[in-house]
């Protein structure tokens, strides 16, 4: 992976919400927690404009962080963000602590390609439904791939791809199928023209 994003963070001792209020609201800083490989969860603070520039880029979901919490540094991955539901506002962000010999789970984005060559378009007239935009796969932190590509040349009208029919890369595993053939979902399908395959033509 040739993307590297580093944070720099700062410890928090003064915890709750009013602290985490005043934390952006006066510092600028987002609040958020480290947890995972059997350590402390630790509570830290991130500068804002720093973590809003990483989020910019898809692969900041799906590639291991390097945070420098006071100049001691952990690898972790991105668990969860939450966001302000009427401002450009990262209120809070939850780290997953990572080591080499642990899988990892992680949602990874999915890229669609050969659209304009897929089969149901070219040939039938179909539409593309995009029933997933990400796969969550499980993995060792150096198999992690950026995305996850799905090629859409030979789906025909009326046919949608499932995950168990995505290739993934060596040592990716789905999430999803390791619960059971039930939850082997369609990840795309082509709907049929209104009125049917024959109105293409």
């Amino acid at each position: 992976m040739s993307n590297a994003f580093e944070l720099n963070a700062t410890a928090r001792t003064d915890l709750g919400k009013g602290a985490s209020r005043r934390l952006r609201r006066l510092a600028d800083m987002v609040p958020a927690i480290i947890y995972g490989e059997g350590k402390a969860p630790a509570n830290i603070s991130i500068p804002h404009k720093d973590i809003q520039k990483a989020l910019s880029n898809e692969a900041f979901f799906s590639h291991i962080i390097t945070l420098s919490v006071d100049g001691k540094s952990e690898q972790v991955v991105i668990k969860a963000l939450q966001r302000h539901p009427a401002k450009p506002r990262i209120m809070h962000a939850d780290f997953q602590r990572v080591s080499a010999d642990h899988a990892i789970v992680v949602a990874v984005p999915l890229h669609f390609i050969n659209e304009e060559k897929c089969k149901g378009v070219k040939l039938g007239g179909g539409s593309i439904i995009k029933n997933l935009n990400e796969l969550q796969i499980s993995c060792l932190p150096k198999d992690l791939p950026e995305f996850i590509e799905v090629d859409m040349t030979d789906v025909g009208v009326g046919e949608a791809l499932h995950i168990s029919q995505i290739v993934l890369p060596a040592g990716v595993t789905s999430v999803d199928l390791a619960h059971g053939h039930d939850a082997d979902n369609a990840v795309v399908t082509v709907l049929a023209p209104r009125g049917g395959a024959d109105s293409a033509a």
